[in-house]
Order: structure tokens, then sequence, then C-alpha cells
């Protein structure tokens, strides 16, 4: 399988820079992986198309404020874009300078922040902040959101609180998981009201979600470790679900790794637990969890586009993208949505 079997041609215009007036105002595309045929919606239209019983399975993820900007000990000017924090005062992150910083530098940040580089791992340095008790209250005071690259205005208070989901509580992702942020008290309070169950898991989502994959035959491609955890009364509730015959919705791509990685880490018996995975999900790919996705669009040549693809099946996602851009639909992180019902 090819890079270039997942390429699309998407004008620069409907790329969406900014969020929707209200959240669950945005647009819902339905597409049948079975039959192939799709539908218009509104996103608010959701809980009329699911059941009682379904379990919908959301990542509970926080976005922290990741990037800070500052100089060297040297003098020149930096950009950092943390990945992952370690523990109390260490953190993996990317580094741009106009020279790669070595290990026993320092990096002196917004806010008073200081960081001093202790190595080097791949494509991300290792950081430990200099008196720091607490990773996370230092980015609040001294980062700023992590916008996609895509996105090209500076984020302000409205991007704090709209590139976070309403029901974030576990700090630690430097992405949004952007299907759920469709989702406002209204749209849950619909769903429940309908008698879906509502569940949630967490998996961190790390800037390698935006990297491009640089190889043309996909077999090469190596992705990016992300950890997750899922709950015991999660796994239960999905258990149950199985026994009554209902669907397993998962809210978006990242809540679809964290159960298939699941899956597949326990010979395809759901348990719970926590791990990294570097799950590669392509055409060929067989489901062992998820009925059901809501999902975003998502970028040519993707790593999710390829998730999506073999969810649905390629030639299902190919058509649906084309109408999309005839319909004119907004796409990625502040972009509409879709609900995706598995091919097979």
């Amino acid at each position: 399988m090819k890079l270039s079997d997942f390429d699309y041609e998407l004008p620069p215009e409907l790329i969406a820079q900014f969020p929707a007036a209200e959240r669950s105002a945005s647009r819902l595309l339905h597409l049948d992986g079975r039959s192939g045929e799709f539908h218009d919606r509104r996103f608010r239209e959701l809980s009329e198309l699911v059941n009682a019983g379904d379990v919908l399975v959301m990542n509970d993820t926080r976005v922290i404020r990741a990037r800070l900007t500052g100089r060297k000990a040297s003098g020149g000017r930096i950009e950092v874009l943390i990945e992952r924090v370690l523990d109390h005062e260490r953190v993996l992150a990317q580094v741009r300078a106009s020279k790669t910083p070595r290990a026993g530098g320092r990096l002196l940040l917004a806010h008073g922040a200081t960081a001093e580089v202790l190595g080097r791992e791949g494509e991300f340095f290792e950081l430990r902040f200099l008196d720091c008790a607490d990773v996370f209250a230092l980015l609040e005071r001294a980062g700023s959101v992590p916008l996609p690259p895509y996105i090209t205005h500076e984020p302000d208070a409205a991007d704090a609180a709209r590139y976070q989901t309403i029901y974030a509580r576990e700090q630690g992702a430097v992405a949004a998981p952007t299907a759920g942020l469709h989702f406002d008290d209204a749209m849950l309070a619909a769903l429940k009201a309908r008698g879906i169950v509502l569940a949630w898991l967490t998996l961190h989502v790390g800037a390698g979600t935006f990297q491009p994959v640089r190889v043309e035959n996909l077999g090469e491609h190596r992705m990016h470790s992300e950890w997750y955890s899922l709950p015991q009364p999660t796994v239960d509730a999905i258990h149950a679900a199985r026994a009554a015959g209902k669907n397993l919705i998962a809210v978006g791509t990242t809540s679809l790794r964290a159960l298939e990685s699941a899956a597949a880490a326990a010979a395809g018996e759901l348990r719970a637990g926590s791990a990294e995975t570097r799950l590669f999900i392509v055409p060929g790919y067989r489901f062992r969890v998820v009925d059901r996705l809501i999902t975003n669009f998502h970028l040519p040549r993707s790593t999710l586009l390829m998730l999506v693809s073999a969810f649905a099946g390629m030639d299902n996602i190919r058509r649906a993208y084309r109408h999309a851009v005839e319909q004119r639909y907004r796409f990625f992180s502040y972009g509409d949505a879709m609900l995706i019902e598995r091919q097979g």
C-alpha cells in the first residue's frame, strides 16, 4: 500500500480556521461503510442516529499549554513544543532553533521559565525545567495553546476554551481529540435521555499526530507512541453492550486506537489497563471492538485518513470526501464531522 493512495485535492479555504459558533452546530456526514451510501446531516441530529443501550466511548484527555517560546543562552530564538510530560520537571519536546541545542545547554523561556537540555531521543529532546515542582502549573503559566500547524492565527482566549472538549479531565495531550469538540452539555444530555451509555478512556494525543508520513511504502512507516489508559468501568460497559447486541461507538480516532490497541494486546479480549500504543491501522486491518466511529475530516496522506479508509473502505472514503469538498464541508480540527458505520 502506497502513501499516494491516500491523497486528495482540498481547496485551502475549506480548512476551518475557527470553530463553529456553537459546538454542536457543525455539519455531520453520515457514511454507511457497508452500503457506501452517505447523507448530509447536522451534528445536533446525532442522538437520532444512535440507539438506546449503545455505548459511546470518549477520550477525556486534556490539552496542555504545550507551546513555549524563548531563546537559547547564546541568544538564538527558539520554539518548544512539548510532546510528553515525563515527571514533575522533565518533558520530551520538539525544539526549533537555528542550531541544534546541545546537552547541558539552557533554554530561557517566557515568564522566567528555564529548561536544561538533558539529551536527545530521535526527533525529541529531553528537557528538565529548573526549580520546577509541577510541570503542568509551569506550562499553564508560561505556555500557549498548541494549535495545529494548518491553523494560521495566533491562539487566543477563545482557542483556550474551544480547543478543549467540555469533558477534558486528564492532563497530558498536546493536540485535542477533535471529534469530541462537537459535544456540548445539551448534546450529552440528549444522548443520556436517549438511553446511550457514556464511557471514558484516556489517550494523550502527541504532536506526532501532525507529523507527515515520509515514506511511499507504508510498510516502512513507524507510528509515534502514545500512552492510553482503559478503565474497568468502560470495559464492563462494553461487555454489557456486546451481550445485549448493542453497538460500540468510538468518539474520535484516538478512542478507536486505544480500544483496538487494548484488544490487540490481549489477543482480542478487551481488558482494562494502561500501555503505550504504536498501532498503525491501514486498509486490511481487522477491527475487534469498534462498530461505529465519530470523527472529523483528516489531512491528505495522513495516518488518520488511512485509519478511516480501513474502517469504511477506501472507495467509500474517497467518494465521501469528494462529496464533502463539493458541498463545502469544513475540514480538520475546527471543521465538521462524520459518523461512519464500519464496512465489515
